[in-house]
């Protein structure tokens, strides 16, 4: 399925907590990596989504935030993801950096050349990939 978006996430509906506007939909990968994802009810509906359903969860890499060291804040991001950075493509402004997820999917982040040097962001070093639930597209086979 070709998308420009960096991240497609392939897995199952392992969750789906339903609201009267709006459902949580959890979409875990083979290796356990979990991705929520906020959608609107009829968005459920419309993509029959049930536990167990086949589905992918979509994420553009300028919606991922990186954090790096201990955490000194809690945040309202429903997706923090721990994994260690496998790759650094710097650019004029901004780079991609890739993260290997424990259970073995791999995100891409897109953040400025400063981030990353603030980060302190190495390859084989720990990060935190953070994004709203609402930045997740799900999708489903035809």
């Amino acid at each position: 399925m070709p998308i420009s978006a960096r991240n497609v996430f392939k897995g199952s509906v392992t969750a789906i907590k339903e609201g009267p506007i709006h459902a949580e939909v959890v979409v875990t990968t083979p290796g356990g990596d979990s991705i929520v994802a906020t959608l609107t009810e009829a968005s459920v509906q419309s993509l029959g989504l049930k536990l167990g359903s086949t589905a992918v969860a979509v994420i553009k890499a300028p919606s991922v935030s990186l954090m790096s060291g201990a955490p000194e804040y809690r945040f309202s991001a429903r997706n923090q993801l721990t994994g260690t950075v496998s790759a650094i493509h710097a650019g004029a402004i901004n780079s991609q950096v890739t993260l290997t997820l424990a259970g073995g999917s791999r995100l891409v982040a897109v953040v400025t050349n400063d981030a990353v040097s603030a980060l302190g962001l190495k390859t084989g070093e720990a990060a935190i990939a953070l994004f709203k639930a609402g930045h997740v597209m799900v999708g489903v086979p035809v």
